[in-house]
């Protein structure tokens, strides 16, 4: 199994009536979820992305999402924006750096923390419409004229990080280092 070494830069739980999520030094993982964070929990109900009808009530493979400082870099110049794309706008429970093609890591890849904490990837996150209503209303391009807010489920196009699953409980913290193992 292929590992990599990388870096927490921010973590991030919420249930805010938006997609955001406040930033914190630390957050506790449980088997359900972040603790204090809107997508907690062992279900869900399906949205119309959905393999299942909407509405149905559904395992919850999106406990957690992720992006990397590096995508994030890249979404933030294709938009043109003035200040850096931020995690916490995008909704994200976790910020990483060092992981290269992050977004493409494997169904099954382990991020594990100092703690014993381990996340396992589900699938890569597309970008949703939502998410760039909030970046218009927050960011500012260079140039000065409007963010092309429309653009950005074109723009982040597997480079909007992944989501998944907790699989061991424990306590992750802002600046921790983290192994991933690669599921190839």
């Amino acid at each position: 199994m292929k590992k990599m070494v990388g870096r927490l830069v921010s973590v991030h739980a919420g249930n805010n009536p938006d997609y955001s999520k406040a930033e914190q030094p630390s957050v506790q993982v449980e088997l359900d979820g972040f603790v204090g964070d809107k997508h907690r929990g062992y279900s869900r109900i399906a949205a119309s992305y959905d393999p299942d009808p909407t509405g149905t009530i559904r395992r919850n493979e999106r406990q957690w999402t992720g992006v990397s400082i590096e995508e994030l870099a890249v979404i933030g110049e294709r938009l043109e924006l003035k200040e850096p794309l931020m995690a916490a706008t995008l909704g994200a429970n976790i910020c990483v750096e060092g992981i290269p093609s992050f977004s493409h890591l494997a169904r099954g890849s382990r991020l594990i923390f100092p703690s014993g904490a381990v996340l396992v990837i589900e699938e890569c996150n597309p970008p949703c419409t939502e998410i760039a209503a909030e970046i218009v209303s927050a960011y500012t391009t260079r140039s000065g004229e409007p963010v092309a807010g429309k653009m950005f489920p074109k723009y982040a196009m597997e480079l909007r990080g992944v989501n998944g699953v907790v699989d061991v409980a424990g306590t992750i913290e802002a600046g921790d280092q983290l192994v991933v193992e690669v599921n190839e």
